[in-house]
């Protein structure tokens, strides 16, 4: 008589972050990377997301109210015996910035990326302002990596814009001297090295990682995918660098395969990295 293996569950991954009603970024679009890559999902809302049509694909933001986002992070928490990574997107209001740091300290997960939305549209610029100054500085310190794209790595390092590599290294190492160990600065195609360019640092290692660039535009939803996957590999127990390389080829893969795969794709006259 032979026994069948013991079964090895997945590792589970939590996304906090905002709902993106076309799929196509989001908590849609981590819960879909998070599936690809073989770790279970779960997710908190903080906000819900969708784009105008009729006004040049601007935001419509409606925040989850505060308690409810308390209430399903207590639940992923409660239900499942160990969180294994967090990847925190976008968060919108300074009370959900309330929540989700109350919620970092009590539950103390293993490993935090934070994919950094500064300055949402929908709002006004002092409010936006406002949730910009208190995820810098009560959501940044407790992430383990971070992945900003190029003007979110320009705002967290007290840069003016980034035009070349040299600056966009730069910016990494100036955001890991503000307490994250792992910095993972996001260019995409937009430096025009004719690559997918990102820099990796943690605090030894300056890494530019590049991939052929699929097409010239930056494709919505394509920062979100990357996060997903770094925390997806870190929660299988990947070092950040390589969750990093790993993340590239799967934003690569996911976008290349657009007409087969609903992962990032592109908006007709509307483009977010």
């Amino acid at each position: 008589m032979t026994t069948s293996p013991k079964r090895i569950a997945p590792p589970i991954v939590l996304a906090i972050a905002g709902s993106e009603a076309s799929g196509g970024a989001g908590a849609q679009t981590d819960l879909k990377t998070f599936h690809q890559l073989g770790v279970f999902g779960c997710t908190a809302l903080t906000c819900i997301v969708s784009m105008d049509p009729r006004a040049g694909w601007d935001h419509r933001f409606v925040p989850v109210d505060p308690e409810v986002i308390h209430d399903q992070i207590e639940a992923c928490a409660s239900v499942h015996a160990a969180i294994d990574a967090v990847k925190i997107g976008m968060l919108g209001t300074a009370a959900a910035i309330d929540v989700v740091d109350a919620a970092l300290e009590e539950y103390a997960f293993p490993d935090v990326v934070l994919d950094p939305v500064l300055i949402c549209k929908g709002q006004e610029f002092a409010s936006a302002r406002a949730v910009d100054d208190a995820l810098r500085e009560r959501i940044l310190p407790r992430a383990t990596m971070v992945t900003p794209n190029l003007f979110e790595s320009a705002t967290l390092a007290g840069m003016e814009e980034i035009t070349s590599v040299a600056r966009l290294k730069d910016a990494a190492r100036r955001i890991h001297e503000r307490g994250v160990p792992n910095v993972l600065a996001k260019a995409g195609p937009s430096l025009g090295t004719g690559t997918a360019l990102d820099v990796f640092y943690d605090g030894e290692n300056l890494e530019v990682l590049e991939v052929p660039a699929v097409g010239a535009e930056r494709v919505h939803g394509a920062g979100c995918t990357l996060a997903a996957a770094v925390t997806a590999e870190l929660a299988k127990g990947a070092t950040p660098l390589q969750a990093a390389v790993t993340a590239k080829d799967v934003v690569s893969a996911s976008i290349g395969m657009r007409g087969n795969i609903p992962f990032p794709y592109v908006y007709q006259g509307w483009y977010q990295a």
